[in-house]
């Protein structure tokens, strides 16, 4: 089935009883009752079997689950509170019988740094960072501290770098390890990392997936050889989305396809416009024949589709000469999110990136000159109209 229609149709009409409700209904209760007390011990055996805690599971965050598992080509899916939650619930789930050691990309959102190096080495969980596009140098970290999981971006952020997943699955499979991958940026129309070797996927919900700004949440879609422990995991400590999440994201990904498909095309429009602006000095975007990732790009990603974020430096700016462009800004919308079906802009230095010493953005290249730019589904000549304006 085409991942347009799966969009539309996996997870809902689940029957419940006799009547049959055309999208998936919202479920609030906590707890569920049964006839018997045998029926009730029978789901406690065997959890998938029915409901009997929300902490376990919900009949409106299974419909979410079944549909993100379709889009992902997975086995399953875990519909968590946040994205961090389910990141940090994946690296649990690929460490739980495996060493406690991480080989992560060295360019990643500044929250999951924050995670890897602020809550999991001080608990003995140490990570390495390597560069993930140069894959000589990925083998010989994988070689050197035998981890049990490598983690990486799709598309990293916010210099949307893009790393041959394919061959590191190899890798990372053949040491042993569980590779995770953030897909946020990519979503399932571009890539299925699980189709190219990967064990987990993680995507922040709130981005392109619900797609509207009125959702956090998080999902994991896993393999079947990880994905009794992802539950195993999530029963113990509950970092399980609400059903009012859930039910959102699920009307969110209806039209999730097509919202990212008006996305990248806008901005493939909007990049090439800033590429000849004076009085921009660089523009990062994956679709650009320059760009250092071009050839795998091209392997891993569909004709024409190339995602809808761009990184972008203002000429000779610092910090004060990039707010005021952005207080400029007039349709754009300056906040901290990605993937609505608004233009938002970002500075990664004050927001995504902020916690990070200054020594280190300027090391990964997240200068105070860059700003980043999620492309929403407006008609293209008005979000370049707003940013002429603004420069």
């Amino acid at each position: 089935m085409n991942i347009f229609t799966k969009a539309v149709h996996v997870g809902d009409r689940r029957k419940p009883g006799p009547h049959i409700p055309v999208t998936a209904p919202i479920t609030t209760a906590s707890s569920y009752v049964y006839e018997t007390m045998q029926q009730l011990d029978d789901v406690f055996a065997a959890p998938d079997s029915g409901y009997c805690y929300a902490r376990y599971d919900n009949p409106t965050n299974s419909g979410l689950e079944e549909l993100v598992t379709a889009l992902e080509n997975g086995h399953g899916t875990l519909a968590c509170s946040s994205g961090m939650a389910a990141l940090n619930a994946a690296i649990q789930t690929a460490l739980l019988d495996r060493p406690k050691r991480i080989v992560a990309a060295n360019a990643l959102y500044g929250a999951t740094i924050s995670l890897l190096d602020k809550l999991l080495d001080p608990f003995g969980v140490p990570t390495t960072y390597v560069d993930i596009c140069d894959l000589g140098a990925v083998e010989r970290a994988i070689a050197e501290t035998k981890p049990g999981c490598v983690l990486l971006e799709t598309i990293s952020n916010p210099l949307l770098r893009v790393g041959a997943i394919d061959r590191i699955a190899e890798m990372t499979r053949g040491a042993g390890a569980a590779l995770v991958v953030d897909n946020t940026f990519a979503t399932p129309l571009l890539v299925r990392p699980l189709e190219l070797g990967a064990h987990m996927v993680v995507h922040s919900a709130t981005k392109y997936l619900a797609g509207h700004g009125d959702v956090l949440g998080g999902l994991i879609t896993s393999d079947q050889e990880h994905y009794a422990v992802l539950r195993q995991v999530s029963r113990i400590y509950g970092p399980v989305l609400g059903p009012f999440e859930s039910y959102l994201t699920m009307r969110g990904v209806k039209t999730f396809a097509l919202r990212m498909e008006r996305q990248c095309a806008n901005a493939c429009r909007v990049a090439s416009w800033l590429a000849t602006n004076p009085k921009v000095g660089k523009v990062n975007f994956t679709a650009d024949s320059a760009h250092p990732d071009a050839a795998t790009i091209a392997r891993l990603f569909p004709k024409g589709l190339y995602g809808a974020m761009i990184s972008f430096e203002l000429r000779d700016a610092g910090r004060a000469e990039v707010f005021a462009f952005m207080d400029r800004l007039k349709l754009i919308v300056r906040a901290t999110s990605l993937g609505d079906v608004h233009s938002m802009m970002l500075y990664p230095a004050m927001a995504s990136h902020r916690d990070l010493p200054p020594k280190q953005r300027e090391r990964l290249g997240i200068r105070d000159s860059l700003v980043r730019l999620s492309v929403g589904i407006e008609a293209a000549e008005d979000i370049i109209e707003d940013l002429d304006r603004a420069l």
